[in-house]
């Protein structure tokens, strides 16, 4: 990923000294991540080249810059863990591990940070060696929240708070747990930043920057409704995974991200004034994170070594061999490796119908040759997968719901379906044109089993417009597996040289 152009700007104007400076300003630094989804190791892309991103990189990237300059953050707005099997197999703790060695500054929840339990999350928090920070995640009933909610860091005479903004969706991830809960919108989420904010009217805070895991469209929304006289700055945002040319400002507010992985880091240079408490000139760059950039941070080679040769020892084992590589370079799409796990849970599950929520496989390829390794990779959520019995029109607003414009912008949930399934969507008319089962179209008053994960039955109404009384009032339900990835890998095993293509299973018009 090549760097962007920085673009020099002015969100507002100060004095200048006779030395050409600005009065009573200071320098900073910020370096940002989000998602990186347990990217620990630099790849070679096809074609050979330099190596890209990996965390021996960054680091030594982030060591550089620290050396360079004066006075450097680096923060990570959420989704450190989960997306490799070094991070699924030790449930997070070697990504802490490895993130101590970096040493960010502050890190916000992401909703991957969830995925392995409440408790574990704040077991994660104990042996990080920097705040987590989540303004908006709460203990229902008590009033308090799970984690801190901001940190004020002093640097060169200046306080800049941390706040921490978490996504919707860390609520839907939570719906098994009783305690924990969270503001549901942005509305909400930008009263508790005016809470913090103004706890601290009086104190000199003299920059505040908001880290977000909410996406970016929902970051722009969000910056919109924030009073300016709450003083933010800056929100660092991820989950949608954008890559931007430059940051957009809203409301006065710099608003950014970082893409997604390890493979680029965004830098900001700015200028902060302590008499208005300001940032009055920035400049801001993705950086591409290569060899041809900087050299690896060797300690933190050995280091990651230390955990991927016992994961290499015991999941290098050989699981399948597929036709050909493939595929999965989009979660809005039908995919060739998208269709052949569904149809892989359509086999074991028997179900006319498989949704399988198109996030749940984490890599763009697989194959042709599949390790343990690798498919632990792709497939590192364990879920159990229930049998639903739903007539045709239930099931035609499910895919009406789902397959919805508004709904394929990277924030949306989407799915993958197994053959015999032809769904077309009609962009222009805003509405599902057609819908077939097993070559036949779907009857509103027949009905049809559907097989989902229990991460997506239990947000059926948010996902599928369906809710759960609905999905168990047609007729019988059974929970055919508790443990989606179990079978799905011993599929594979039991079927050698399988291969899928994109066949129109999913279609946009």
């Amino acid at each position: 990923m090549p760097a962007r152009r920085p673009t020099v700007g002015y969100l507002s104007t100060s004095g200048v000294d006779g030395k050409g400076g600005l009065m009573g300003t200071k320098r900073f630094t910020i370096l940002h991540s989000n998602d990186m989804h347990g990217d620990f190791l630099a790849e070679e892309r096809e074609g050979g080249g330099p190596l890209h991103g990996g965390l021996a990189l960054l680091s030594a990237y982030v060591n550089k810059v620290r050396a360079e300059e004066e006075n450097v953050f680096y923060v990570i707005a959420g989704d450190m863990v989960q997306g490799s099997i070094i991070d699924s197999d030790f449930k997070g703790i070697s990504t802490i591990d490895i993130m101590n060695y970096i040493t960010p500054d502050v890190v916000a929840v992401g909703n991957h940070e969830i995925d392995y339990g409440v408790p574990h999350l704040l077991f994660l928090e104990k042996i990080a060696n920097f705040p987590i920070v989540s303004a908006n995640l709460y203990i229902k009933g008590f009033d308090k929240r799970l984690m801190e909610p901001y940190v004020i860091i002093e640097k060169a005479g200046f306080d800049v708070l941390f706040t921490g903004i978490i996504t919707e969706k860390i609520v839907d991830a939570m719906k098994l747990d009783e305690v924990i809960g969270a503001f549901m919108d942005v509305h909400e989420a930008a009263g508790e930043v005016g809470r913090i904010c103004n706890a601290y009217r009086n104190d000199d805070i003299d920059l505040t920057i908001l880290l977000t895991h909410i996406g970016f469209e929902s970051d722009k929304e969000l910056a919109a409704l924030l009073d300016p006289e709450w003083g933010v700055d800056m929100i660092i945002g991820g989950h949608s995974h954008t890559v931007l040319e430059q940051p957009e400002v809203v409301n006065g507010i710099l608003v950014t991200q970082a893409g997604t992985g390890t493979d680029q880091i965004g830098r900001f240079d700015i200028v902060v004034d302590d008499d208005t408490n300001s940032i009055v000139e920035w400049t801001w760059e993705l950086i591409a994170i290569d060899s041809d950039l900087i050299e690896p941070d060797q300690g933190m080679v050995e280091f990651i070594d230390r955990y991927k040769s016992e994961v290499d020892r015991k999941y290098s084992v050989v699981v399948t061999k597929l036709t050909h590589e493939h595929t999965h370079p989009r979660r809005e799409i039908e995919t060739e490796l998208g269709n052949l796990m569904a149809d892989a849970l359509a086999d074991e599950t028997q179900a006319d119908v498989v949704l399988l929520g198109a996030g749940s496989v984490r890599v763009e390829k697989l194959g042709p040759v599949v390790t343990l390794m690798d498919f632990m990779g792709c497939f590192p959520y364990d879920d159990a997968v229930t049998r639903y019995t739903v007539t045709g029109a239930t099931l035609m607003r499910m895919f009406g719901h789902w397959m919805r414009t508004e709904n394929r912008d990277g924030e949306g949930e989407c799915y993958q379906v197994n053959a015999g399934v032809r769904a077309r969507y009609s962009d222009a008319d805003g509405a599902l044109v057609s819908l077939e089962v097993n070559d036949a179209p779907v009857a509103e008053d027949a009905t049809y089993t559907v097989a989902l994960q229990g991460y997506h039955a239990k947000n059926c109404e948010a996902y599928l417009s369906v809710t759960e009384e609905e999905l168990l009032a047609a007729g019988p339900s059974k929970v055919v597996t508790t443990s989606a990835a179990e079978v799905l890998e011993a599929w594979l095993r039991d079927h050698q040289l399988q291969g899928r293509h994109v066949e129109g299973r999913l279609t946009y018009e």
